[in-house]
C-alpha cells in the first residue's frame, strides 16, 4: 500500500513540475481559456486537478493553423493584419532592387578575393618548386 501511495505521489510531482514548467514557458498568446496568471495558481494551488486541467483545456494546440500569409505561427512579425501586400509597390520595387545590387556587389567582391588568393597560392607554389630546383641541383667547383 505504501509503494502505490509513493508511486501516485511521485507522478503527481512529475506532472506538477511538467505541467508548471509548461505553463510558464508557453507564451501568453497561445495559452487557452484562462490567462497565464490564473494556470500557473491552479496547477500550483491543486497540484493533480490543475494538471490535468491545464492539459485538457490551458494547453495550446498542436496542430496550429497557418497565418493568412502562409508563415509559420509564432513568428508575431508575419502575424500583422495587412503583411501580406506590399504598403507602398513602389518603395517595394526599389527595395528589391537595392537588395539585389548589394547581393552582386558582394557576389563580385568575393570571386575577386577568390581569384587573389589562388593568384597568391600558386605564386607561392612556384616559389617553393624553384627554391627547391635551386636547393637540389649540386654545386659546381
Amino acid at each position: 500500500m505504501i509503494k502505490l501511495d509513493l508511486l501516485v505521489g511521485v507522478v503527481s510531482f512529475a506532472l506538477l513540475v511538467f505541467c508548471l514548467v509548461e505553463v510558464i514557458s508557453t507564451p501568453e498568446s497561445r495559452i487557452r481559456n484562462l490567462p497565464k496568471v490564473a494556470w500557473v495558481l491552479l496547477v500550483l494551488l491543486f497540484p493533480l486537478v490543475g494538471s490535468i486541467a491545464w492539459l485538457v483545456a490551458g494547453r495550446p494546440e498542436t496542430n496550429a493553423p497557418r497565418s493568412s500569409t502562409g508563415a509559420a505561427p509564432g513568428f508575431p512579425e508575419y502575424e500583422r493584419p495587412g503583411r501580406a501586400a506590399p504598403a507602398d509597390a513602389a518603395k517595394d520595387e526599389e527595395f528589391l532592387r537595392q537588395v539585389r545590387e548589394r547581393a552582386e556587389q558582394q557576389r563580385r567582391a568575393h570571386d575577386l578575393a577568390r581569384r587573389e588568393r589562388e593568384r597568391l597560392a600558386e605564386e607561392e607554389r612556384e616559389r617553393f618548386r624553384k627554391g627547391r630546383r635551386e636547393g637540389d641541383a649540386p654545386e659546381q667547383p
